[in-house]
């Protein structure tokens, strides 16, 4: 049921793959409670996926960006606001590559180029987000921007390798921002760390389903949808969480507090 959450509000969505992904069904739900959006993703990523599909859906216009790129965001912002009519309320970073992950290479064995390129595309990126919308003054005053994290910014966890490394300093990037831009527009800046969801991007990694089990069964509400997830970044972007800045915010069904459950203890005991 709708409660118009968003109504007035405009907003940027980035990384919308397919029907499968956290962007897309957050798109969804931000129209249905009210809000209007661009979106956007890399050109490749526009070829590979079905934006288009999506953007009729919710009478939005796709405006291709490489989130690596800040003459790209300028555009973006700036195409944007014209589009909307407005400064921007809302923002969703849903942006993560890994080379190294794609091809296989072991931690002991990483190609640094690769590396360097897995922090721009998945952490700096963000950073150029913000400086961006900041040197535009894009954003309206109680602005919302959030991106998607995983506990393997605190935890290691096999295979995951150097989106660990790409996690953690795009949370580093949500706290340090957060406080420069609370203190310029009252703007707020959070990431979400999601439990592992059967996304194009997350089935990518190597053990995956094992991954999810695992997680699944340490949780006890169990492993938080991508439904659920669009859910409550629309009501991050709301006026109802306006005090909440610079945090990271688990959506994990209890993961991240649980030392072992009773689904554990009984599977280990058979």
């Amino acid at each position: 049921m709708a409660n118009n959450l968003l109504k007035g509000k405009r907003g940027i969505i980035f990384g919308a793959l397919d029907e499968n992904s956290i962007a897309w069904k957050t798109a969804l739900k931000v129209k249905e409670e009210g809000g209007v959006f661009t979106l956007t993703n890399a050109p490749i990523a526009m070829r590979l996926g079905k934006i288009n599909e999506l953007a009729k859906e919710c009478n939005a216009e796709v405006i291709p960006a490489d989130a690596t790129s800040e003459a790209d965001l300028a555009n973006l912002f700036t195409k944007s606001m014209e589009v909307l009519g407005g400064k921007i309320d809302f923002v969703l970073h849903s942006i993560g590559m890994s080379p190294n992950i794609r091809k296989e290479k072991p931690y002991g064995d990483l190609n640094y180029e690769w590396f360097q390129k897995t922090l721009d595309i998945s952490a700096l990126s963000f950073h150029k987000v913000l400086q961006t919308a900041e040197k535009l003054d894009a954003l309206n005053e109680w602005a919302s921007v959030l991106a998607l994290s995983y506990i393997a910014a605190q935890r290691s966890y096999p295979d995951y390798t150097d989106m660990a490394q790409a996690k953690a300093m795009l949370e580093s990037i949500a706290r340090s921002y957060g406080a420069r831009y609370a203190k310029l527009k009252k703007v707020r800046v959070n990431t979400i760390s999601q439990s592992p969801t059967r996304t194009t991007a997350g089935s990518g990694i190597s053990g995956f389903d094992v991954f999810f089990d695992f997680a699944d069964m340490m949780s006890p509400l169990g492993n938080a949808s991508a439904e659920d997830c669009a859910a409550y970044i629309t009501v991050m972007f709301s006026d109802f969480t306006r005090m909440v800045t610079m945090q990271n915010l688990m959506h994990d069904g209890g993961f991240s507090s649980s030392g072992i459950t009773e689904d554990i203890v009984e599977r280990l005991s058979k």
